[in-house]
């Protein structure tokens, strides 16, 4: 029995499977007649829609709950909700505001917990953007991948998913929101990739397939709001830094995104864009990791 808190709960074989796994037009149902939970603290677009589809596809009921009806430890503890719920359920997926939170339900849980989003982590959008990104630029070993950005949550899974792959992640980060030293050398030990860092946007899209972002401020901050846009600025993906990356690069946002913010409007509808592609994915990278942590081979 596995559990998916972070992209690093898997090896790179594991991982190959997994992506495998979501390219299959058709996999074994085997969730017939079992319950998904999905509890949701935050409340979602994509993440709800792929991951109930994607139990139904595989034969099961997805049971979406809301964060106010179990009150994580006010109403009951983690451990409660997580004993009583594995009882009904063959998998757990919770989207929470603290990684600690999916760590004590994973601790006492006797079924797979899927961590559909913590503080620390976002390891189901990794899986659908290192497959997108397969599919358009093809194997990912020994290829560049700049993040620009906040070193937040989805940063830190899609570049554990990257390394585990083989490619190099490319680190553009202001001062303050960057990935620490001992982060740095955490990521570089997963798999055969590579990691840098720099402050400068430019240079880290220099040579890169693929430019990703995410929105300056994400939920639960926004009282940092004014401070984040100044720290960003120069940070914006626009026309002028995707020229500074590699001829054919794409652009890749997890959404939401704000046009005029963290990308321009003209790279995100443009066509470099493959944001739509990666949120589909979204749910056949769901899929793939559901029928894996399932048994599916």
């Amino acid at each position: 029995m596995r559990h998916f808190l972070s992209v690093a709960d898997l090896d790179a074989d594991e991982l190959a499977t997994v992506l495998d796994l979501a390219t299959w037009d058709e996999l074994p149902r085997v969730l017939t007649n079992r319950g998904v939970a999905l509890i949701f603290e935050k409340p979602s677009n994509r993440t709800r829609q792929s991951m109930e589809i994607a139990v139904a596809q595989l034969g099961g009921h997805p049971v979406y709950i809301r964060g106010d009806e179990v009150q994580f430890d006010a109403r009951e503890s983690v451990e409660d909700v997580t004993r009583v719920m594995a009882g009904y359920h063959a998998v757990l997926g919770a989207r929470v505001f603290d990684h600690g939170v999916v760590e004590r339900m994973a601790a006492v849980s006797s079924v797979p917990v899927v961590n559909m989003l913590s503080d620390l982590a976002h390891p189901l959008q990794a899986l659908a953007d290192v497959l997108t990104m397969q599919q358009v630029h093809g194997p990912l070993a020994g290829a560049t991948v700049a993040w620009v950005g906040d070193y937040n949550n989805v940063a830190r899974s899609l570049a554990e998913a990257c390394v585990l792959l083989g490619a190099d992640v490319s680190l553009g980060c202001p001062s303050g929101y960057d990935a620490s030293e001992s982060e740095l050398r955490r990521l570089g030990l997963l798999g055969p990739g590579s990691v840098r860092q720099t402050h400068r946007a430019a240079q880290a899209v220099a040579g890169a397939i693929a430019v990703h972002t995410d929105t300056w401020t994400s939920m639960g901050q926004e009282a940092e709001k004014e401070a984040r846009a100044e720290a960003f600025a120069g940070f914006q993906v626009d026309e002028v830094l995707m020229s500074a990356a590699g001829p054919n690069a794409c652009f890749y946002h997890c959404l939401p995104a704000y046009r005029g913010v963290e990308v321009a409007g003209s790279v995100i509808d443009g066509p470099a864009s493959r944001v739509i592609e990666q949120a589909h994915n979204r749910l056949h990278a769901a899929r793939g990791l559901l029928a894996f942590l399932m048994g599916a081979r």
